[in-house]
């Protein structure tokens, strides 16, 4: 979801929370807001636990990887796919590899997926 979207609502439910019932309307909408955005850090917290528990640029198949990528997936939806961090090799280029030495190797620009491209056990670098 864009985050302009996200403020939009927040700001629609304060502003109708006090249109509707004052101060108190919104207190509750302000604890709705505190409490999305506890889930949210909640989703990224269990991401990033599991990613930091897995070997480091490891992931189980990288062909299967491949085929579940689209171009403007966030990071942290990436690291959840992927099951561990990537080694970085560029600014903004990170690689995952399998047991079979297949790789993926990706190219984020603000932190959203641009392209990816499947580097073969037998295909040179």
């Amino acid at each position: 979801m864009n985050p302009w979207v996200g403020v939009g609502l927040a700001l629609a439910g304060l502003i109708a929370g006090g249109v509707l019932l004052g101060w108190q309307g919104v207190i509750f909408a302000m604890t709705g807001v505190v409490f999305w955005l506890l889930l949210q850090m909640s989703r990224l917290m269990r991401v990033m636990k599991v990613a930091g528990a897995a070997p480091m640029g490891s992931v189980g198949n990288a062909v299967m990887l491949a085929a579940k990528l689209h171009v403007g997936m966030k990071l942290a939806d990436l690291i959840g796919l992927a099951g561990s961090l990537g080694v970085k090799q560029a600014p903004e280029t990170f690689v995952w590899r399998d047991a079979g030495g297949d790789a993926i190797e990706v190219v984020l620009r603000k932190g959203k997926l641009a392209e990816w491209r499947l580097i073969r056990a037998g295909q040179a670098s």
